[in-house]
């Protein structure tokens, strides 16, 4: 009986590793920061589109939270993480990771400026939209595979 426990135990530890062992992976950390900032990008839409009520508290956490998460995004790239975990990340990244990191950079400091002048009416936050959605299309035309 004692064997039985220990086995079972032992398995569902193992179990266990295995799934921190997977959201570990660089690839899983990159899936998981870009939910984050399209969860953020989502919530500004809301306003934008007048679906949500304006909420100063809400753009100002959106845009943080871009602005965050795009800092660090470009670390989760290591090499021998381009396949794996059905990643979209297109080789072009390892190819050209200056660029990548550019464009990253390019939308953090854009998050960042418009942060700084919180957009103050439902206005504002589309036009703070037009301009973070240029920065994300800049990249994802670049550096992101298309799902078939």
């Amino acid at each position: 009986m004692r064997v039985r426990a220990f086995m079972l135990a032992a398995a569902l530890a193992g179990l266990g590793v295995t799934a921190v062992t997977a959201a570990d992976e660089p690839q899983a950390v990159r899936q998981q920061l870009m939910k984050k900032v399209g969860q953020a990008t989502g919530a500004l839409s809301g306003i934008a589109k007048g679906e949500k009520p304006y909420d100063a508290e809400i753009v100002k956490a959106s845009l943080a939270t871009i602005s965050e998460t795009v800092k660090v995004f470009p670390n989760h790239f290591p090499a021998g993480s381009e396949t794996g975990m059905e990643t979209e990340a297109s080789p072009k990244i390892w190819e050209n990771m200056e660029d990548f990191k550019a464009k990253a950079a390019k939308l953090g400091g854009d998050a960042e400026k418009l942060l700084a002048e919180l957009p103050a009416d439902q206005a504002g936050v589309g036009a703070a939209l037009g301009v973070l959605g240029k920065d994300c299309s800049s990249c994802h035309e670049s550096y992101r595979l298309k799902k078939d």
